[in-house]
């Protein structure tokens, strides 16, 4: 539940720290990009399969998320600071891996290495983290972090476009897998101490007992409900990630333009995250993902209609500006409705969900577009489960409503 004390654990140091974390998850997710911009380089060495690098990505999701959980006990009892000094060496030789492929050590470069022990090392515990360094702009503060998977596809795809046209996209992840131990590694030694937020034995245990409704329902009801909407709006969230650049190349497009387009939908993402994280900290993180959600489903289906590369990058933007807002902003309303006490299993369980939406949405683009040769399939049956997501959502935010009005 949000902090109500009047005075604030927020200080200077706190937006230090999650700077920090910022530029750490930056480089933790920017080796995960490197897949989406080579995906018919890597494809091509397997018969043009594309699920084969779709898979990769899929697993690197879906692991993080499982890793996630793991981690988030683990740095809970031992510190966030040595759970990412794990994870940032754990992405370095997943990357190395990687390189022995494709298929199989692509995969297990993936999914074991950068996913389940890199990414999961970092991502789920920096939320944790960084939450217990605010109370009243924890919103804000929570979109800023969550910002680093965005910005690191706004900035990198690019670079690696470029890199990968030189040398090759093996090349490409051995040079990014040394820049990403040599940056993340200093930042978790110097920066991430003890956060200002306390969980007092006496405060778990009296939490664990309670069973206190939420919105009126079982607290795991409604546990339950938010995860299957992470995934559900999550799986058409992947798509034109993992896919535009491709999607572009089968439209004639140049594959360096398309890397462009990918920078362009998520450094919009990354831009509008801050705007989407001022607006949560006002109506809630339930009404946040509402918003974003709609705004979401309104872009695939525009996806679906635009076949120009000008078409394309206004539609790219906008999707950029929709979803950005939708992750954190299901953290936020976790520690709104939940106590805090139970952040560290609650908020990786809920990443894990949102990260198997990732990974079913980019694999099952993959494999749509395998069956079909084009990837409006694809994108029909993301617009699909954005529509359940956003009947989910709407429910508890009804129900929410509901009982506001009640009190």
């Amino acid at each position: 539940m949000l902090q109500s004390s009047t005075a604030s654990i927020e200080s200077r140091s706190s937006w230090v720290v999650a700077s920090m974390a910022l530029i750490t998850l930056l480089m933790a997710f920017g080796g995960a990009w490197i897949t989406p911009v080579a995906l018919k380089d890597i494809a091509a060495e397997v018969g043009g399969a594309r699920e084969v690098p779709a898979l990769a990505s899929a697993l690197a999701w879906l692991c993080s998320g499982i890793g996630g959980i793991v981690m988030g006990r683990i740095a809970d009892r031992i510190g966030t600071r040595w759970t990412v000094l794990c994870g940032a060496l754990m992405i370095g030789a997943g990357l190395a891996i990687s390189t022995l492929g494709p298929p199989v050590p692509l995969w297990i470069g993936h999914g074991l290495f950068i996913g389940l022990l890199g990414l999961g090392g970092i991502n789920a515990p920096m939320y944790i983290y960084i939450s217990r360094w605010f109370d009243r702009r924890r919103g804000s503060a929570l979109a800023l972090i969550s910002s680093g998977s965005y910005l690191a596809g706004a900035m990198w795809p690019p670079v690696f476009e470029h890199v990968i046209a030189a040398l090759g996209w093996r090349e490409c992840m051995l040079i990014y897998a040394v820049a990403e131990i040599v940056v993340v590694v200093p930042i978790a030694i110097v920066f991430f101490r003890t956060p200002p937020e306390v969980i007092h034995p006496v405060e778990a245990a009296h939490a664990a007992a309670s069973r206190a409704p939420v919105l009126g329902w079982p607290p795991n009801a409604v546990f339950a409900m938010m995860c299957g909407a992470a995934v559900l709006c999550c799986v058409p969230m992947a798509m034109p990630q993992q896919h535009l650049v491709a999607f572009c190349s089968d439209l004639g497009i140049a594959r360096s333009v398309g890397a462009i387009m990918l920078s362009v939908l998520l450094g919009t993402a990354f831009l509008s995250r801050q705007i989407w994280g001022a607006i949560s900290d006002r109506i809630g993180g339930l009404a946040t993902v509402l918003i974003g959600s709609l705004w979401q489903c309104g872009s695939m289906i525009a996806f679906l209609l635009t076949q120009n590369e000008a078409g394309l990058f206004m539609v790219a933007a906008a999707f950029g500006l929709g979803f950005s807002g939708i992750i954190p902003a299901y953290v936020l309303a976790l520690r709104e409705l939940f106590p805090a006490s139970e952040a560290y299993w609650r908020i990786p369980t809920l990443l894990l969900f949102s990260g198997m939406g990732m990974a079913l949405g980019g694999w099952l683009a993959g494999v749509l577009y395998d069956h079909y040769g084009f990837y409006a399939p694809a994108f029909a049956a993301g617009v699909g489960a954005n529509m359940l997501n956003i009947l989910v959502v709407g429910t508890l935010v009804m129900r929410r409503r509901v009982r506001l009005a009640v009190a």
